[in-house]
């Protein structure tokens, strides 16, 4: 049996509440590989609710703002290094360590870096990447998608997974409603302006979810309230029921990105509901959107506004195989345990 450990970041609880698609990411995986009869350990925050062996005693930096209000800017550097000093003192439990989070893991590590896997699920292509990658050659990482693994140096790669959900998270909803929906952080990187400007200009009503953005609070006050009214309404941040009611009551998904996404978890989780996905050709997204089949792939609002009006050819049901065939986290779990197969067998 390998046995593995799987280090989650500290920033939300695992698996999160609202945003936090990471944390969401490591749980599907982590239930989907104890499944395939691996012996998984979670290191997580405490105020995470899982069944999983979990390791972790303080609560996330999201737990301790709710808990404390606005805390010093040094609290998730804090958190990093006690997740893993913990991580330290268990090191022999593990053949595998799969980290998740950001960069001091790998100092740790060792020699132990050939039987570690790193996953980013942020872009790679900024300073803090390059300096990183450039001081760790022999750290293994996995992309996301090709289009993230183009930026990662050759000696780092050790394979492309594309993210997966749980199967039966989402069911899928024959029926299209009346309007569209966009789910994301209200931020200039996701583009909400964007999304209701197309829906406006094709006549469609727009309900949109995600949280204000604590890196660009300023964008939502500025930039999308504006716009805001009775066929525009904003829902505040959802949970997966209300995500799952969103998405599912959606005649298609807006994902009118302005950055390289690296993958973009709410493309599936639209397609696990049956809903079309109209998204700006950026990063991973015509990996993830087959056009034509489960959306469109497009590169101005106004070819946006065109593939609305043509989302009712679409088959929902065939959205949803694809889903199954392509995004599920058994699937997941399988292409991740292929990597670490190969980097104990190296």
């Amino acid at each position: 049996m390998i046995r593995v450990a799987q280090v989650a970041p500290n920033i939300f609880p695992v698996p999160p509440k609202h945003h936090g698609g990471t944390e969401r990411i490591v749980h599907d995986l982590s239930t989907a590989l104890r499944s395939l009869g691996l012996e998984i350990t979670l290191f997580a925050s405490a105020d995470s609710a899982t069944d999983l062996p979990r390791v972790g005693d303080h609560l996330s930096l999201a737990g301790l703002e709710a808990r404390h209000g606005r805390v010093a800017p040094g609290v998730p550097a804090a958190l990093d290094a006690l997740q893993l000093e913990a991580l330290r003192q268990r090191l022999d439990a593990f053949d595998i360590v799969h980290c998740h989070g950001e960069f001091a893991h790998a100092a740790l590590l060792g020699g132990r870096r050939r039987h570690s896997l790193t996953t980013v699920h942020w872009r790679v292509d900024e300073l803090d990447r390059a300096l990183f990658f450039a001081g760790f050659p022999n750290l293994p990482v996995a992309a996301i998608s090709a289009a993230q693994e183009k930026g990662i140096p050759a000696s780092n790669r050790a394979g492309v997974v594309h993210h997966g959900i749980a199967r039966d998270r989402y069911a899928l909803s024959a029926d299209a409603g009346a309007h569209v929906a966009f789910v994301g952080r209200m931020t200039d990187q996701k583009r909400p302006d964007t999304a209701i400007r197309v829906a406006r200009a094709a006549g469609l009503p727009i309900r949109l979810g995600g949280t204000v953005d604590v890196g660009n609070p300023d964008y939502f006050d500025r930039e999308v309230r504006p716009l805001l009214g009775s066929d525009a309404t904003y829902l505040g941040p959802v949970d997966d029921a209300g995500k799952g009611a969103l998405l599912a009551g959606a005649r298609a998904l807006l994902f009118p990105i302005d950055w390289p996404e690296p993958f973009g978890l709410v493309m599936i989780e639209a397609m696990a509901c049956g809903t079309p996905v109209v998204a700006w050709n950026r990063g991973s997204v015509p990996e993830v959107v087959e056009d034509g089949v489960t959306g469109f792939v497009v590169s101005n609002e106004a070819e946006a506004v065109a593939a609305l009006r043509r989302i009712g050819d679409l088959d929902r049901a065939a959205v949803r195989r694809r889903f199954e065939e392509r995004f599920t986290a058994e699937r997941m779990a399988r292409d991740y345990l292929a990597i670490y197969r190969r980097l104990l067998a190296a």
